[in-house]
């Protein structure tokens, strides 16, 4: 693995990683009375997003790292959205 390929898997361990402890926090308490809808709609569609770009590019390192993040906010999205 070259230089570059190391600083694209850690900026995406690190912001994937970031994400965890208020995912982790909300999944939990099912309080999501703090959060954005419409951010989270905007978060979630840009992870998708994201995610397609990496596999039509060809960087596992984009890919796993949207997939991992949206796999821990589309949770949360659809506990906002039934909550409201």
């Amino acid at each position: 693995m070259d230089w570059i390929s190391t600083i694209g898997y850690l900026a995406a361990s690190l912001t994937t990683l970031s994400f965890l402890p208020q995912a982790f926090k909300v999944i939990t308490t099912r309080n999501t009375q703090g959060i954005s809808g419409l951010m989270y709609v905007m978060f979630v569609a840009g992870l998708v997003m994201w995610l397609i770009y990496g596999v039509l590019i060809e960087d596992a390192a984009v890919s796993m790292a949207n997939f991992l993040t949206l796999v821990f906010a589309l949770p949360i999205l659809v506990m906002k959205c039934r909550k409201g």
